[in-house]
């Protein structure tokens, strides 16, 4: 475990550190494409943010390969060099959109081109846990069709669902933490040395995610572009494929006792199943939604649209941030969610869990417009748009504004109608504009 969190804490400080002069390249290179109508931010903003993200893959698979028990996954599995070759190709594709707008068709057929690289490397399914029939293996032909079809997948869906500040990556680092905690279950209780590559990507993923999320969270300075949200789809896609049609599940010899108690033993082979489809759950669900959208009204299904579940929890009257939070706490609930079960498939505790948490997300998502405040002996430790205050009267620490800044702020808040920070959503009028 330790060894993990060092390679972890490695590629996190790298992509963290280079995100900043990358940003300074980006601009400088003209990366800053014009706002278009189905952006929500109001500002032009760099991208290529997945120059850094790449460049902290690399580190982590660096510091990998020298650490004494990591280093068996590079001799032993040839996974590794297969997702750097996939990731070196998806990542050309990523920097060259975010700088000329390359054509849809001709990124998904470098999303093809990265996943048959894996495949020609050995990063395949090879075999399915299918419940009620068994382990049944596939053909070169069906495990190749099968893994392309999950990378594309996977890549499409986080590419989508990167539409607001801090989004992507925070929802893609949940499902790595929580892919994480399952590989390295399978790895360590099981001991089973097939599960380590997975375990290993899904580190560095949650390392790649967790640098560059600083720089990302609203207001941006500089977004990952499609360099960088393809680029994490793949590693995703890599850690789901490594552990499902890598790891044999007659190795975890769950098959003993009764009929009912192999039943509920047996839930950890078919999670990985279910795992890749829970990690991308969410945007999965956006992908859908927006391709039967688009072709409903005659559109193209690679069209851009402002239909997406992000753009909707704005409209609603969600804040910029509280929209993220709302991503991230439906994301956790989906993957963690379905760790739990696979740990404990009897407790009907963890289903009460679930509803309850569900109930709380719902009861979020019809809560828009409140705004909770911090209680007396609080105030001066939290943010000011969280303090009491009386109406009219300035924030506290905040020097008394002018008539016209009143008046300013008043038409604001009429026409996003909500009053504060929460009510300064990114599809209203906002100036930044200094005073």
């Amino acid at each position: 475990m330790r060894e993990y969190l060092l390679t972890l804490c490695i590629t996190a400080a790298v992509t963290y550190l280079l995100t900043g002069p990358v940003r300074k390249f980006a601009i400088v290179a003209g990366a800053m494409p014009e706002i278009r109508a189905r952006d929500v931010h109001r500002e032009p903003t760099p991208r290529l943010g997945g120059i850094a993200m790449f460049f902290g893959l690399c580190a982590g698979m660096l510091v990998a390969d020298h650490l004494t028990n990591l280093n068996e996954v590079f001799e032993t599995s040839n996974e590794p060099r297969a997702l750097l070759s996939g990731a070196a190709v998806i990542w050309l594709i990523g920097v060259l959109d975010d700088k000329f707008e390359i054509d849809a068709l001709i990124k998904l057929g470098a999303q093809m081109i990265a996943a048959g690289v894996m495949v020609v490397q050995g990063l395949t399914i090879l075999w399915l846990p299918i419940p009620g029939v068994g382990n049944v293996a596939l053909t070169q032909w069906q495990g190749t069709l099968l893994t392309v079809a999950l990378v594309v997948i996977t890549i499409n869906a986080v590419n989508f669902v990167d539409g607001l500040d801090g989004l992507a990556a925070g929802m893609v680092c949940i499902a790595a933490a929580a892919f994480f905690m399952y590989a390295y279950r399978i790895w360590y209780s099981y001991g089973i040395e097939a599960a380590a590559p997975a375990t290993l990507f899904a580190a560095i993923l949650m390392g790649m995610c967790i640098g560059f999320l600083p720089h990302n969270m609203h207001p941006a300075r500089i977004f990952m572009g499609d360099s960088g949200s393809m680029l994490i789809g793949l590693v995703l896609a890599a850690g789901a494929i490594s552990v499902t049609g890598q790891v044999d599940p007659d190795a975890l010899k769950l098959f003993s006792g009764s009929e009912r108690n192999t039943v509920h033993q047996m839930v950890p082979v078919y999670i990985p199943l279910l795992m890749p489809l829970t990690i991308i759950a969410i945007p999965a669900a956006d992908l859908i939604l927006a391709i039967v959208r688009r072709t409903w009204r005659g559109q193209s299904p690679f069209a851009a649209d402002r239909g997406h579940l992000h753009h909707r929890l704005l409209e609603v009257g969600h804040s910029h941030s509280r929209a993220v939070l709302i991503m991230y706490f439906w994301s956790a609930l989906i993957a963690f969610g379905a760790l739990a079960y696979s740990v404990n498939s009897a407790s009907m505790w963890i289903v009460l869990g679930v509803v309850f948490l569900s109930a709380i997300g719902l009861l979020l998502l019809l809560l828009p417009r409140f705004t909770p405040r911090a209680p007396l002996w609080a105030q001066r430790v939290v943010p000011p748009r969280y303090r009491r205050r009386a109406v009219g009267a300035p924030a506290a620490g905040a020097e008394p504004a002018d008539d016209e800044q009143e008046e300013e702020d008043r038409v604001l808040a009429g026409v996003s109608g909500v009053s504060g920070v929460n009510g300064a959503t990114a599809v209203g009028p906002r100036s930044r504009l200094p005073r």
